[in-house]
């Protein structure tokens, strides 16, 4: 299990919590998939179609021995699992499964963009991935990913709602 990747987790319908860890679980139970480390759950403003329920978000960080794309695919088969509908964009969802990074690489297909093309501007993403690995260099990039804290849009939409120990907080980032 030679390759890391780092994945933004998701979800705003029905019991959030549940259908994170219930992801965590599936992405686990493949052989050939590894949890290394994951973040606190933060409670997130909806970003882009904004008439809908506050999301729980969180990064986990894998060991793979899949390739991005067969990675991608798991991905896409645990969203489809687990009530996914893809109905409107940036809409309610039960879950969403995205690949930040994988490894070091530029992958651009028709299917998958690694590093996520949206990484930066997110800070939903970014808290949390700072969170496990703030030295993270994403593929083209100079800077680790805590030196761009400071540019995200919309920090405030981002609250600790549950820490790494299983800690129920609910309170602003910063405060």
């Amino acid at each position: 299990m030679e390759n890391i990747a780092f994945i933004a987790l998701g979800s705003n319908l029905g019991n959030r919590y549940d259908t994170l860890i219930e992801a965590i679980k599936m992405l686990s139970s493949d052989p050939n998939i590894k949890l290394v480390n994951k973040s606190s759950v933060y409670e997130t403003d909806p970003v882009g179609y904004t008439d809908q329920d506050l999301f729980l978000n969180m990064v986990i960080e894998v060991r793979t021995g899949l390739s991005a794309n067969e990675l991608l695919e798991k991905c896409l088969a645990t969203e489809l699992a687990l009530g996914r509908k893809r109905e409107i964009k940036w809409g309610p969802r039960t879950i969403d499964l995205d690949i930040l990074t994988y490894n070091q690489e530029n992958i651009e297909t028709e299917n998958l963009t690694i590093p996520h093309p949206r990484i930066l501007e997110r800070a939903f993403v970014m808290i949390p991935l700072i969170e496990i690995k703030p030295d993270l260099l994403l593929a083209g990039n100079e800077k680790p990913v805590i030196q761009h804290l400071n540019e995200l849009p919309d920090k405030e939409g981002v609250r600790i709602w549950k820490r790494k120990s299983g800690e129920d907080v609910f309170e602003p980032i910063g405060s």
